[in-house]
């Protein structure tokens, strides 16, 4: 058996309260545990008003609002214009299918008539730019010999008889809406839905958790009639509002996922330490951080959304972490025959500046992320930041408390100390002693070689990573979830889908009547039909040119834009009446739609990269082209932030663990040997991430910088005690050994315990959720292999002290340990 440390053994030899100096410690030791009862008194009424707090105010939702870049220049473009591009934002499609006939049943469209109906008193539509059949907007044009002739494509004394169904389907033909408004199989027709920002009449942010299960609850009539029989009418439903509604839904099982994450927590921590008490204190410790993290967040008037709502999690999770930390060292040091508040105390001295080092660095490693111009991720950020600082009273400050208290079992602190000894069990003592070698010269270089494969087939990976949606449907979303089997059902049987991509055409009043404003937008609608993955496109230019030959007996010869300013004015005045959302009342903002295929991130690339050449081409002191309005116009902006932020957020994070480091170690070299650790990670999670399908967006950005700031956590740990043994004269083999019986052991078991929990997020039906998990498990698991397997290695070369080397090299590394 070892001799004990000098950093671990003066509490051994304490074994009285009369024998321990209760005014020795630093000035924060002595205020905290010499007022134990003040400090539980404090914290317990703290815990009770938060929680109220958060059980009074906190909230489950989301904004379309906050989903916006909103300094991007294509956001405050459409922000800018917002109100003359309807339905160009947040907007509903809900097909009605026919599965027993097709639309003209007199039946399905009673029951169209009534849907619509129901749509149009829902809080939070946009009225007047509702379409459907049975809306008096959607109108039927023709040209006879007495001139122009038109009106609603659903006759006005429709009765559902053999002759008003005969004009229907006229009427639908001339309309030329079959495959947007109308399936082309003509058993579905579509209902267009635009949502206002706010309730008109309460003036409050649309709840779209109600709005989804009003939504439900009406595809769910409409499918049974009063006998509970089949009607044959079934409906689907996709846009941003149903598919948040889907998602906050699906997030009410996190707390399934939650609690099991939880229990494997327990079992994996009782099962190291035979010991109810602790075990039950340190999970309470990390759970009344997460009470403190939701109050906080609802006394900022923050509230939860689908991104933010994993945060409580990880806050549980960083908890664990640390609170085991302090529960072995106090574990050890009574088993050693100390008294539980020497122990507390003598642990707290050891390990608060690692801790608080770490805690530090997940807090910076959240708060980069607000350099993000997203209002999602920024809360996400606020949030987590806010939980991850409560760490520090609840894991680093009250767990010590509460051991010193009440203590742990004599059988789990002597079976701690026990196995901490060199000559521990035999299974225990082989891995030991494997992981130690990796301090030998020959053991360093491969592994050092082996990392460096790694990681050069992670960056050769990596290149391959991709920004944006990869996915059809929403990727949110499992694809055989409903949302996304809507989706394909609405892609299959419709022309138009509902990516839409608009650049926004800007001139002075009247300016989009001109015949050189229109040419110009003729000529951008026919770029975008060259670009794979457009289907088609919409603008004032095609409506001017169908009006001018249906002007002239429909003769293709007059299927052009003229030149002659009234003929143009005409047909201007005949588009306002089909389609008053081609320009604004006066004429000065015009967009050219782009229907798209899907909203993959290639597909979007090659849209915006053919539209800002366009756009800079041609755009001049009369007319502008601006980008982008539309759903995947504001994912595209989106796309191009997050890709920015990517690069500079890891920049940020590492930058800042980095400082951390070496105010921590006051030593390059062990700055060194605790980020290269990191750095292999997050490459290993790019690859990764290309391996899986898994594209860069929103709800994926803050994983890697999650990862680095919390993996710092194991490299702090294991160097502040692995400095301590070399500054107290242990070689480097030794001082590792005593390092990974003392923290290593616990890194491990943590490193285990995360990942374990996360890992149970795969089975999420929410597979944003499922994602996060996955990589978030493989960064615990690399962070954890990668600091017991790179530090020792890098340590050999960087921190070991060569038998000829320089006095103030080796000062350098016992400075360096002090200050761990």
């Amino acid at each position: 058996m070892h001799s004990p440390s000098p950093r671990t053994g003066a509490a051994a030899q304490i074994a009285s309260l009369s024998e321990f100096d209760t005014r020795s410690g630093s000035r924060l030791e002595r205020m905290v545990f010499n007022h134990r009862l003040a400090v539980i008194v404090c914290c317990a009424l703290a815990t009770i008003v938060l929680a109220l707090t958060a059980w009074t105010r906190l909230g489950l939702n989301a904004s379309f609002e906050k989903m916006l870049p909103r300094s991007h220049p294509y956001i405050q473009n459409y922000l800018a214009h917002r109100a003359d591009l309807r339905g160009l934002g947040d907007s509903l499609r809900i097909v009605v299918e026919n599965k027993k006939g097709d639309i003209y049943s007199p039946q399905y469209l009673d029951a169209l008539r009534r849907l619509q109906d129901e749509l149009f008193l829902t809080p939070g539509v946009d009225r007047a730019w509702l379409k459907s059949l049975w809306a008096p907007g959607v109108r039927w044009t023709e040209v006879t010999e007495e001139g122009f002739r038109g009106g609603p494509v659903m006759p006005d004394n429709y009765d559902g008889s053999a002759r008003a169904t005969e004009q229907l389907r006229a009427n639908i033909a001339r309309a030329g809406v079959a495959g947007s408004l109308v399936g082309n199989d003509f058993k579905s027709s579509m209902i267009i839905v635009p949502l206002l920002d706010k309730d008109a009449q309460t003036g409050q942010r649309i709840d779209y958790r109600a709005l989804s299960h009003a939504l439900e609850d009406m595809r769910v009539r409409y499918a049974t009639d009063a006998q509970g029989q089949p009607t044959g009418i079934e409906i689907h439903i996709v846009g941003f509002a149903k598919l948040v509604g889907d998602l906050i839904d699906g997030l009410h099982q996190v707390a399934l996922y939650f609690a099991i994450a939880a229990l494997v927590a327990a079992l994996i921590l009782y099962g190291y330490t035979r010991c109810l008490r602790s075990t039950a204190l340190v999970l309470g410790c990390s759970l009344v951080a997460v009470v403190w993290q939701l109050g906080l967040v609802a006394a900022f008037g923050f509230e939860l959304d689908p991104y933010s709502i994993l945060v409580p999690f990880l806050v549980f999770a960083i908890g664990v972490s640390h609170g085991a930390q302090k529960m072995n060292g106090i574990m050890q040091d009574i088993g050693r025959g100390a008294h539980r508040l020497v122990a507390a105390r003598y642990t707290f001295r050891r390990l608060f500046l690692a801790g608080l080092t770490a805690l530090v660095a997940d807090v910076v490693g959240f708060a980069v992320l607000m350099v993000i111009d997203i209002p999602v991720i920024r809360e996400l950020a606020l949030s987590a930041s806010l939980g991850v600082g409560v760490l520090i009273f609840t894991n680093l400050i009250l767990l010590p408390v509460l051991l010193s208290r009440v203590g742990v079992s004599s059988a789990a602190a002597r079976r701690s100390l026990r196995d901490e000894q060199e000559d521990g069990g035999p299974g225990q003592g082989r891995v030991l002693a494997t992981l130690v070698r990796f301090t030998e010269r020959r053991w360093a270089i491969g592994t050092l070689a082996a990392t460096a494969g790694l990681l050069v087939l992670g960056l050769a990976a990596s290149m391959h990573l991709k920004i944006g949606d990869l996915d059809a449907g929403a990727p949110e979303l499992r694809p055989q979830s409903r949302y996304n089997r809507d989706n394909a059902y609405i892609a299959a049987n419709y022309s138009l889908s509902s990516d839409t991509f608009a650049v926004i055409v800007k001139t002075d009043k009247e300016g989009c009547l001109r015949y050189d404003t229109l040419v110009e937008a003729d000529r951008l609608a026919w770029a975008l039909q060259q670009v794979p993955g457009v289907q088609t496109t919409v603008s004032l230019a095609n409506a001017v040119r169908q009006i001018t030959a249906g002007s002239n007996e429909g003769s293709p010869k007059w299927l052009t834009i003229a030149r002659n300013q009234d003929v143009l004015n005409y047909g201007a005045q005949q588009a306002s009446v089909n389609n008053p959302e081609l320009f604004n009342t006066d004429c000065s903002v015009m967009p050219v739609i782009a229907y798209l295929a899907d909203h993959r991130a290639d597909t979007l690339e090659r849209v915006v990269a053919a539209s800002a050449q366009f756009a800079v081409a041609h755009s001049n002191d009369e007319r502008r082209f601006a980008l982008a309005a539309g759903s995947a116009g504001i994912e595209a902006a989106t796309n191009i932030v997050v890709h920015k932020a990517w690069n500079q957020m890891l920049v940020l994070v590492y930058a800042a663990v980095i400082a951390l480091c070496f105010i921590t170690f006051r030593n390059w070299r062990a700055v060194v040997v605790a980020v290269v650790p990191l750095v292999v990670t997050s490459v290993l999670c790019e690859a990764l991430m290309v391996a899986l399908g898994i594209g860069v967006k929103v709800a994926t950005l803050p994983v890697v910088a999650l990862g680095v700031g919390i993996g710092v956590d194991y490299a702090l740990y294991l160097l502040s005690v692995q400095l301590a043994e070399q500054r107290a004269g242990a070689t480097l083999a030794q001082a590792y050994g005593r390092a990974l019986r003392f923290t290593g052991k616990v890194v491990a078991l943590v490193g285990i315990t995360l990942a374990a929990g996360v890992l149970t997020w795969a089975f999420s039906p929410i597979k944003f959720q499922a994602d996060m998990g996955i990589l978030l498990g493989f960064m615990f698991l690399w962070n954890m292999v990668g600091a017991v397997v790179l530090i020792p290695a890098l340590s050999h070369f960087l921190l070991q002290p060569k038998a000829r080397a320089p006095a103030a090299q080796q000062d350098s590394i016992g400075h360096a340990a002090a200050q761990a």
